[in-house]
């Protein structure tokens, strides 16, 4: 290994080796940049499994847009409060092929460095502090216990925190940090990962499955908290455009909470047989309707002429807005999730919004308290959907690459026959 990410890995190294020695765990907070090290103060580490003994783990590394690169990297000791969980499963989100393709600069601000993507992540235990002995809801815990966990880490003390705003925090730890920043192992394609003192994680209930909530912690509970967030009555109509993970999940979810009819858009026949299978009432195949005026009044012929009261965008493509939201009825809401990227453009007649009063509703990120529902979820429908199926394919963490490209649905008149891929370390 040579260049920056050797003298990375060579100053992880150093940093930890260090801690071990004068026995404060993390290093007091050691963080490496280059060979440089800060200490911030933090002591009296409880470890799991302690003594000198450096644990290593696999991580695929995002060098630059289209590769990766398989190294090892060490998992931190567990300091008070704190617990190392080895992953089981990652997904490949939508947002995921976005930082892959180059759209999105993993790292934000300050120097770009090699950093873990990977977000939707279940796992189990491998570590934690004497001082733990239940999950965030109160449920025994203990080494060994599946788990899943927000993918996000609030700061729980800016303005936003205060009011209870957890998920907008701007100042939130979050997967895809520099490897160069503690705890290292930040991603969910890799071995391990670290959650901070006071991180929210959740057992996974005995009858679920690591496929069924290998997607719990970013697809489900995204689009449950959009749901809730556009107020979803029982004997609402909705609109999903967009039949990959999200998409069915939130078809799934719409139809558990009382959506009297859920309409699925999408070009792909086995993405819409298993939105069928997973709650939706009627499927629009962008091959029969190939033009959005003829999907708008189709869902105007489905909704008596009103249009849809929810219409939710999980597809990821900005020109399908405008079509979306003349899907909506007056006073009704639009969803938008999957834009996320930089310089999504689209442009809006804002005098239709204003004048039919819908309500646009962005979300980037659940509130913590969803995840627990977004679980409850999962096990009360397990019979009812099959949502195992979404997790259509799997691969090996050294086969990623080869993940991502079979993922790859742009510029492929075919779209992709994977609904979601799922990394197993």
């Amino acid at each position: 290994m040579t260049g920056r990410l050797g003298q990375v890995m060579a100053a992880i190294s150093l940093c930890l080796t260090l801690s071990a020695h004068d026995g404060r765990g993390q290093g007091a907070g050691c963080v490496a940049f280059g060979v440089d090290f800060v200490d911030n103060g933090a002591s009296d580490m409880n470890r799991s499994g302690g003594g000198d003994t450096m644990v290593m783990g696999k991580a695929a590394l995002f060098v630059e847009p289209y590769h990766f690169e398989i190294t090892e990297l060490p998992a931190v000791p567990v300091e008070a409060g704190g617990i190392r969980v080895k992953i089981r499963s990652g997904g490949i989100c939508g947002s995921d092929l976005h930082f892959w393709r180059g759209e999105i600069k993993p790292i934000l601000a300050g120097e770009p460095g090699p950093v873990i993507l990977g977000h939707e992540m279940a796992g189990v235990v491998d570590a934690m502090a004497s001082d733990i002995s239940t999950d965030s809801k109160g449920q025994p815990l203990q080494e060994g216990d599946r788990v899943v966990f927000c993918y996000f880490f609030p700061c729980h003390r800016c303005y936003n925190c205060l009011r209870g705003e957890l998920n907008h925090c701007p100042d939130r730890f979050r997967f895809r940090a520099s490897v160069e920043e503690y705890p290292y192992c930040n991603g969910g394609f890799s071995d391990y990962y670290y959650l901070f003192p006071g991180h929210y994680v959740f057992k996974v209930p005995d009858d679920l499955s690591d496929e069924a909530v290998a997607g719990v912690n970013c697809a489900v509970s995204q689009v449950i908290e959009g749901w809730r967030l556009a107020n979803l009555q029982m004997g609402d109509s909705v609109v999903v455009q967009g039949a990959g993970g999200l998409g069915i999940s939130a078809a799934a979810s719409a139809k558990d909470r009382g959506a009297s009819q859920v309409i699925v858009i999408d070009g792909q026949a086995g993405r819409l047989e298993l939105a069928r299978q997973s709650g939706a009432d009627i499927t629009i195949d962008l091959n029969e309707y190939d033009t959005a005026e003829s999907r708008v009044e189709r869902v105007k012929e489905l909704t008596e002429g009103r249009g849809a009261d929810i219409v939710m965008e999980v597809v990821g493509y900005p020109q399908v807005i405008n079509e979306g939201i003349d899907m909506v009825r007056r006073g009704g809401a639009y969803v938008e999730i999957g834009n996320i990227w930089p310089n999504s453009m689209v442009t809006l007649d804002m005098a239709k919004v204003l004048w039919g009063q819908v309500r646009i509703i962005p979300v980037t990120h659940y509130h913590p308290s969803t995840l627990p529902v977004a679980l409850d979820f999962l096990s009360r429908t397990k019979d009812r959907f099959p949502l195992t199926n979404v997790m259509s394919h799997s691969f090996s963490l050294e086969d990623i690459g080869k993940a991502f490209e079979q993922c790859e649905w742009l510029g492929k008149e075919e779209g992709t026959a994977i609904t979601r891929a799922f990394i197993t370390p």
